[in-house]
């Protein structure tokens, strides 16, 4: 059996599946990363057809791939949120940053580092790895297409905080690759990490994302009419905006995850109803589900190889304490005391959803340091990756129904 015909007639399918399977499964409680999960893990099964790709032994194509996806589900993020940017009313985002994601990271920190015996960088790595929502996976729980309204608050909070939180966990992970290089103890790195990590790379994400969004804001909407290039109607202009303002933030060493997310938001406040959007949308929504499909079936495949055997049954319970007790708490607490439903604040501490977001950041820590364990490492994010995508892909249709139902009865009980 030749190999290459086996990978063109699966690519084949991938590629079917990722247009037609979303509409097939939108009433169901399923989602196409529990079937991209599972055939990975089925086909790689099969005797004769070997060993999916290893993310330890293939760390630098884990991390490029990764990396990709991201930026890529970053822009879409942004373009498609119709809510104008504000503190008050992005509220319930920054509480979730501020507030959730450092709870977070203390909560699997401590898990590792209690229930894993991992070292207090390990435990840390850990925790930043697992923090960030991710864009990718939480299509389902995030808002529509540009311009299509009805944005619910619950909606709008995932989105921006996957959004935001991707970038905001880097300064965490760099923290952990100090110590794994450094140790524990605080030194004159600790001053070089918070002058450069946090606050230098934090403000020339966001300034390179603002610039970048509205120069080309203006190039494709405030051109006279006979040379608006607008009017072109490219879709793949999308990859453009992602590369330049992700190259553009890494090369002034600034974080590319945040440039590429407030790019989308910034292009969409300079004209923001023009159809235009909404075909940078749907361009760079298709190329990341095209990847995100092929991602999760090689992950399927590798958990089918041993990915998972690492694991020992405090470290798996760190895991699931995590999914169901840290990130719900800590969303929970950071909404103490802010309006809305009961349900909707629930929903939104909830639907942390976990996936390939982690799966770039430790193989970026572990790309750049030593750190005890990377097997153990890979193990629990694998396996807390696996847990979203079952927990919440099947939870989120029914889950994000019942809110729309009580939303639409508390409107009728108001008037």
């Amino acid at each position: 059996m030749d190999p290459y015909i086996v990978f063109l007639a699966c690519l084949g399918l991938i590629i079917l599946a990722v247009s037609w399977l979303p509409l097939l499964l939108r009433d169901l409680p399923l989602s196409l990363p529990i079937l991209c999960v599972l055939f990975g893990f089925v086909v790689f099964s099969l005797p004769g057809v070997g060993n999916a790709l290893d993310p330890l032994e293939q760390p630098v194509i884990t991390e490029r791939v990764s990396e990709l996806v991201v930026i890529i589900a970053l822009l879409g993020a942004g373009l498609k949120i119709d809510r104008r940017a504000g503190w008050r009313r992005w509220a319930t985002t920054w509480r979730l940053l501020a507030v959730a994601m450092p709870l977070s990271i203390l909560g699997i920190a401590f898990l590792g580092w209690s229930l894993g015996g991992l070292s207090a960088a390990a435990a840390l790595l850990l925790g930043a790895v697992l923090a960030p929502t991710d864009p990718v996976l939480a299509s389902d729980v995030q808002v529509g297409p540009p311009g299509e309204g009805e944005e619910d608050e619950v909606r709008v909070s995932l989105t921006s905080e996957a959004g935001l939180n991707d970038g905001l966990a880097f300064p965490f992970v760099n923290l952990a690759i100090a110590m794994a290089v450094y140790g524990s103890a605080a030194g004159a790195w600790t001053l070089e990490w918070l002058a450069i990590d946090v606050l230098w790379k934090i403000a020339a994400g966001i300034g390179v994302g603002l610039l970048t969004g509205f120069l080309l804001g203006r190039l494709m909407f405030r051109l006279p009419k006979s040379t608006n290039l607008s009017e072109a109607r490219d879709g793949f202009v999308a990859l453009g905006i992602v590369f330049l303002s992700y190259g553009a933030a890494e090369l002034i060493h600034g974080y590319g995850f945040l440039a590429v997310f407030v790019a989308g938001v910034a292009l969409r406040q300079v004209e923001r109803r023009h159809e235009y959007h909404e075909r940078l949308h749907d361009f760079a929504e298709q190329t990341e589900r095209l990847l995100m499909t092929m991602i999760l079936v090689m992950f399927g495949g590798a958990i089918a190889s041993g990915l998972l055997e690492p694991l020992t049954w405090p470290t798996a319970l760190s895991a699931v304490l995590f999914l169901l007790i840290v990130r719900p708490v800590a969303g929970l607490l950071s909404l103490w005391g802010s309006r809305g439903l009961l349900e909707e604040r629930a929903a939104i501490a909830f639907f942390g959803i976990r996936g390939i977001g982690s799966f770039y950041y430790l193989a970026y820590a572990l790309n750049h340091a030593r750190f005890e364990s990377p097997d153990l490492l890979w193990a629990i994010v694998s396996l807390c990756v696996v847990g979203s995508i079952l927990l919440h892909g099947i939870a989120s249709t029914p889950a994000m129904r019942f809110l729309d139902r009580r939303r639409r009865r508390a409107r009728v009980d108001r008037r």
